[in-house]
């Protein structure tokens, strides 16, 4: 009977022990404050356009794409592919080099990212990252659709999208080109800064 009872004994602290535990995980999640949400400011040649990111279906991209940008990897890179009705494509830095143009779409940052497609549609605006024909070969190079490009649906990640500066797209996206896709006038991505989303109006 005695050693019935101390297994009950120990029971009730064994439990309380793990409320006790559980609460005190349950503190310190509320009490940890939540990240605020980040956009990107890309100012370009022909205006400035903000994206939002989706660091839910796409935290490794959204990690990447910011990770690069807060250290000036694109700044002074450019839209080295323009679409009409399908997308613009920049971050390449061999583009920073006007005299190195047989490369341009070639360049990364000297490494790749696994992909993590998910279900989201490639609409005007979507914000996706490119790749050569290995899915798990993104690095830096990332294009912004000028229009409904849903056959790439589930095939490329998307991580974002565009939130203002619809009519910079515009004018990217109609820009004159020569081959192979090149807008024929340049169009440079100045900067692209990170920052708090409750900043931009």
């Amino acid at each position: 009977m005695k050693a019935i009872h101390l297994l009950c004994a120990f029971s009730l602290f064994a439990a309380v022990v793990a409320t006790q535990a559980a609460d005190a995980k349950t503190n310190s999640a509320a009490a940890k404050p939540a990240e605020a949400k980040e956009v990107a400011i890309v100012k370009t040649s022909e205006g400035t356009m903000v994206l939002e990111f989706y660091p839910d279906l796409a935290p490794g991209h959204v990690d990447n794409f910011k990770k690069l940008a807060k250290k000036g990897f694109y700044d002074g890179t450019c839209f080295h592919r323009v679409i009409k009705g399908f997308m613009i494509q920049g971050g390449d830095p061999n583009t920073k080099d006007e005299s190195a143009k047989s490369s341009w779409g070639q360049g990364g940052p000297g490494y790749t990212i696994k992909a993590e497609f998910n279900a989201k549609h490639h609409a005007r605006g979507i914000l996706s990252m490119a790749r050569t024909p290995d899915p798990n070969s993104a690095g830096s190079q990332f294009f912004i659709c000028h229009g409904d490009a849903g056959f790439l649906d589930g095939q490329y990640t998307v991580f974002g999208k565009l939130i203002k500066g619809d009519d910079v797209l515009e004018k990217i996206g109609t820009a004159a080109t020569e081959g192979p896709d090149r807008p024929v006038k340049r169009v440079t991505v100045e900067s692209v800064k990170i920052v708090p989303a409750e900043t931009v109006k």
